[in-house]
This record gives C-alpha cells, sequence and structure tokens, in this order.
C-alpha cells in the first residue's frame, strides 16, 4: 500500500488491554494502514468522531464507555464507520446486541493477529464494494429498484416504503439489495455470508439471521408472516417477487 493510501485507510482500535491494543496496532499498521488508538470507550468514541477512521476495532469491555453503547451512540448520530467488534468467547447475547446496534462483524477472544487483519481487509472490500467490487450482475441498471411497496436507490444507499425513509445499517441495505435482485431465488445462510458479507463464517451463520430479522422489524407490517422475506425451512431466505 502507498502513502497516498495510508494517509486515507486509517483503522482506529479501541481495547482497554494495553497489550492487546499493542498488537493490533503493530499488526495493522504492518498490514499498511495508520492506526489510532484509545483504551477507553468514551474516547474511543470521541476519537471516531474527530478522526473519522475508516474501521473501528471495538472491545466490548471498556471503562467509561462499553462496545455497546459506543456502537449504539454512533449509529444514532449517524456514523456509519464499519465496526469490527472483540467479544469474550461467551457473551453470545452481546454480540447479537452489537450486532443489532449496526457493527458489521465480530471476533471471540482469544485471536490471531492474522484474523484481526484478514477481517479488517474484508470489510473495507465490502465497503468499497458498494462504488467499485460489486459484480455487474448484482446492481439494476435503473436507479431505484421496486419491489412492492419498497423503493431501494441504489446509487444514494436509500430505502423507502411508502415515501418513508427507513434507517438501515450499511450491511443490511446490502443484503436487502442482494436479496432483492435476486427475487424468488432461495440463498442458504452459508451463500448469503459469501454474497454479503464477501468471506466465509465458518458456522457463525446466526449473523444472517439477526441481520434478516432486524430488516423484517423494518420493513414487514407482520414479522410473523413476513410479506418481501420468506424463511425456507431447512434451507435458508428467498425475497418474494411482491408486485406494487
Amino acid at each position: 500500500m502507498n502513502g497516498e493510501e495510508r494517509a486515507l485507510t486509517k483503522i482506529l482500535v479501541v481495547d482497554d488491554e494495553s497489550s492487546i491494543v499493542t498488537l493490533l496496532q503493530f499488526n495493522i499498521e504492518k498490514a499498511g494502514f495508520d492506526v489510532v488508538t484509545a483504551e477507553d470507550g468514551r474516547t474511543g468514541y470521541e476519537l471516531a468522531l474527530s478522526e473519522k477512521p475508516d474501521l473501528i476495532v471495538l472491545d466490548l469491555m471498556l471503562p467509561e464507555m462499553d462496545g455497546i453503547e459506543v456502537c449504539k451512540q454512533l449509529r444514532q448520530d449517524k456514523v456509519e464507520t464499519p465496526i469490527l467488534m472483540l467479544t469474550a468467547k461467551d457473551d453470545e447475547l452481546d454480540k447479537i446486541i452489537g450486532l443489532e446496534l449496526g457493527a458489521d462483524d465480530y471476533l471471540t477472544k482469544p485471536f490471531s493477529p492474522r484474523e484481526v487483519v484478514a477481517r479488517i481487509k474484508a470489510i473495507l472490500r465490502r465497503s468499497a464494494g458498494k462504488a467499485t467490487d460489486v459484480e455487474p450482475e448484482e446492481l439494476p441498471k435503473e436507479k431505484a429498484l421496486q419491489v412492492g411497496e419498497l423503493k431501494i436507490l441504489t446509487e444514494s444507499y436509500e430505502v423507502y416504503l411508502q415515501d418513508e425513509l427507513l434507517d438501515l445499517t450499511p450491511k443490511e441495505f446490502e443484503l436487502l439489495l442482494y436479496l432483492a435482485n435476486h427475487r424468488g431465488k432461495v440463498f442458504s445462510r452459508d451463500q448469503l455470508l459469501d454474497a454479503v458479507w464477501n468471506y466465509d463464517y465458518i458456522g457463525e451463520t446466526r449473523i444472517v439471521d439477526v441481520h434478516v430479522s432486524h430488516l423484517r422489524d423494518k420493513i414487514e407490517a407482520d414479522t410473523k408472516q413476513p410479506r418481501y422475506i420468506k424463511t425456507i425451512r431447512g434451507f435458508g431466505y428467498k425475497m418474494e417477487n411482491v408486485k406494487s
């Protein structure tokens, strides 16, 4: 990565363990990124606003302000910076809450620095893919995609339901757009992980269920009898070709 790219690609690492911060900073900088660090949630939140990083590596257990609250506050502030959460092995509930609040990915401690770097690169590829890496067949030629009462604007990344703008996270938008561009086709959770998250979460298909559930809360009149995103028992999900 050249000097110009380094200046543009900044990673914020927030963790209260100095040894982890040092280890991550060394390996992330070695991979060619600029790194800013914080060891408490309040400082991490403030740096996220002032430094405008391209990605945040965020521990959940933090002093001053925990990772869940940092994530929640950033999303309320309309900060859409991708977030990679770091969680303890048994914090399943915190993982799900974090994902529902808009985190893009999570890693369970202990982890290898190489895995963190790989996840960072994958998330950044997906973010950049909105403009550059998305396969042509995945995006409709028209600027607006209509599915029933949903209107998806593929260039401005906005979704309207009956002319009301929906508050979707970047990953929710990508998942909805992918399903909408393949209406009627059934996808397994693993296929959606590969297509939308751009790398393989072995055994981590719950992340798909969380995002589908959150999408249904926003687009379905009745989440128990969804009109748009249907569950195909024993396999996965599909979006119905709903007419306006």
